[in-house]
């Protein structure tokens, strides 16, 4: 083993480490959408990856540390428990978003365009999931291996770079189009933008996972599978993570005139200070739905819905 790849050790320690993280994030995220009774299919996706990604870790810490107490039967269904896994973590989070832009937008072409995309991402994910199962099972040697590991090879890691790339940029030019037309100010859109554009982390990891399963497998592959599936699971996070953040900072400054606030999650709100004897913050609700689609069950990550004229002023 060269000295710069990761130790036994250090890749467990990575494992648990980044897969807590990311599992509290989500936990977090739940307990947020929750409290809020906004949960939606985007929350139930982001819930399905965290228990893959949980899955992975128990898996990853059997076939990495006890695998020499289990017969070789053993060892090989954990390392296709540990294979499987990852593609239900890192396809379950890029579902759990698109979902999220999904919701963000009002029936029309452009949702339709983004209906059918979930379809083709669970069709990669099925994809994918058969030619691990297809190329396993055909080229058995590895399966005497004293820790079974399949030589992946050429065609999985072109399949698994090439759609990875494909579905995050999906998922990174689409709120641009979503915002596009919306009256909302510079650093808002911002900050919309930067958030979803996280999906280039995974992209990045992504790509380094692929190289390691060219250059030959090892513990540098499922290094790079278990950065890749808990940076999946946290970058789709971030939205309901930040809107909670926003949100929590725009009440503690209690400005005295209206302030606009932008949402991932709910409807816009303006706060209003009504003078009485102490001063009171009302939070008012302004927006309401043009559409019975998008009812109250429906709020999304970022309330991007600009349907009335009357209300444009809202979102300077």
């Amino acid at each position: 083993m060269s000295p710069s790849a990761p130790t036994l050790y250090q890749t467990e320690v990575a494992d648990i480490s980044l897969t807590t993280v990311a599992v509290l994030i989500t936990a977090f995220r739940l307990c947020v959408r929750t409290r809020q009774k906004r949960l939606g299919i985007d929350d139930a996706w982001a819930a399905i990856a965290m228990i893959f990604d949980f899955t992975l870790l128990l898996a990853d810490c059997l076939y990495l540390q006890d695998y020499k107490k289990y017969p070789q039967s053993t060892r090989i269904a954990l390392y296709y428990i540990v294979a499987q896994s990852f593609y239900g973590v890192v396809w379950s989070s890029k579902l759990s978003m698109l979902f999220t832009i999904v919701r963000l937008t009002i029936p029309g072409r452009f949702r339709r365009f983004l209906l059918c995309t979930v379809a083709f991402f669970g069709i990669i994910w099925a994809l994918l999931f058969s030619q691990l199962w297809w190329i396993c099972e055909t080229e058995t040697g590895w399966k005497t291996q004293t820790l079974p590991q399949c030589d992946l090879g050429r065609r999985i890691a072109i399949t698994q770079m090439t759609t990875d790339v494909l579905a995050d940029v999906v998922l990174i030019i689409a709120p641009f189009s979503l915002i596009y037309k919306v009256r909302l100010s510079r650093s808002q859109k911002v900050r919309i933008l930067a958030v979803f554009s996280t999906s280039a982390v995974t992209t990045i990891v992504s790509l380094t996972h692929a190289y390691y399963i060219l250059s030959g497998g090892g513990l540098r592959e499922v290094m790079a599978g278990i950065v890749e599936c808990s940076m999946s699971l946290i970058v789709v996070n971030l939205s309901v993570v930040v809107a909670f953040i926003f949100r929590l900072s725009s009440d503690d400054n209690s400005p005295s005139s209206p302030t606009p606030i932008v949402t991932f999650g709910g409807q816009r709100r303006t706060r209003v200070a009504v003078a009485v004897e102490s001063t009171t913050i009302v939070l008012q609700d302004l927006s309401e739905s043009r559409h019975h689609a998008m009812k109250r069950s429906d709020d999304d990550e970022v309330t991007l819905h600009n349907r009335e004229r009357k209300q444009e002023k809202d979102w300077c």
